[in-house]
């Protein structure tokens, strides 16, 4: 056990799920909410994340797992905050092209309106945040790796929100025998819809799988380690990483131990593909 193991205690889902109801009182919020319309669509759906704490990173004995996933340390949220319920949707964020101007991503064959937006780049990413703050009145931005992992997680303490191991109908990513129940030998091979699949204990939509998504962190090779609050973005000065970016959830074209809520992958900032997409943060008042 980690030194300080007591200090996070994971709760059964029904405490979980009430820690997330009374953080909506609090801020006066329905559990889930959206913030009225954006450029002619309705703004993201997202869900109250409560305060609290996890243990961020992987287990060495995790299948899957690398050094780049460690050590395990303990991040906490003294606020609460929103994310977004899912990646946000092409129809979301061809809105916003069509209010601001901002460049069009390559196009690609899969043209469903409730796909999570792929082919976009982080600086794509943080343009259509500014511009949805800005419409909507609340600050929108790109999640840090902690409470990307935080959020995911859901009071879980296990190598995927469902447990420590998965079916076809809870992860959309390339398949494959280890960390699944049943035989899983291959995913559908593209995204699914956002919603498709079902949700953690607070609501947020395919974590595992799906879409790659971007995180504000700039790329390190291991943790510092030693409790940290989570709200901060690691920023790197290292030349080598600076312009890199951690990316967060596995997606349809890796591997189930390359979903699983510790795992992490690097990105450039201005790469984009067709697994990589993002969620965001919506901040709440203190």
């Amino acid at each position: 056990m980690q030194p300080g193991a007591t200090a996070i205690q994971v709760d059964p889902a029904d405490a979980v799920i009430e820690r997330q109801r009374d953080a909506a009182r609090r801020h006066h919020l329905e559990v889930v909410f959206r913030d009225g319309d954006a450029g002619g669509e309705p703004a993201p759906e997202v869900a109250v994340i409560p305060p609290g704490g996890c243990w961020m990173g992987s287990r060495a004995t995790e299948h899957g797992a690398r050094p780049v996933e460690q050590p395990r340390h303990e991040v906490h949220f003294e606020r609460a905050f929103a994310m977004t319920r899912g990646a946000i949707r092409r129809r979301e964020y061809f809105a916003f092209l069509a209010a601001s101007g901002h460049r069009r991503p390559r196009p690609y064959s899969w043209n469903h309106p409730e796909f999570p937006m792929y082919n976009v780049s982080a600086r794509d990413a943080e343009a259509y945040a500014r511009w949805l703050s800005e419409i909507t009145g609340h600050l929108y931005r790109l999640p840090t790796e902690a409470e990307w992992e935080y959020a995911a997680r859901a009071g879980t303490d296990t190598m995927f929100c469902f447990g420590d191991r998965i079916r076809r109908q809870e992860v959309n990513c390339a398949g494959g025998l280890h960390c699944t129940r049943g035989l899983f030998l291959c995913g559908v091979g593209k995204p699914v819809p956002v919603g498709s699949l079902p949700p953690n204990a607070w609501g947020l939509f395919e974590v595992h799988g799906n879409l790659q998504e971007f995180t504000q962190d700039h790329w390190r090779d291991a943790y510092a380690g030693g409790p940290r609050p989570g709200d901060r973005a690691y920023q790197g000065i290292d030349q080598k990483y600076r312009y890199l970016r951690a990316v967060r959830g596995g997606s349809w074209f890796d591997p189930p131990g390359a979903c699983r809520s510790g795992s992490r992958a690097r990105r450039h900032q201005d790469e984009f593909d067709l697994n990589l997409g993002f969620r965001l943060v919506r901040e709440i008042g203190a």
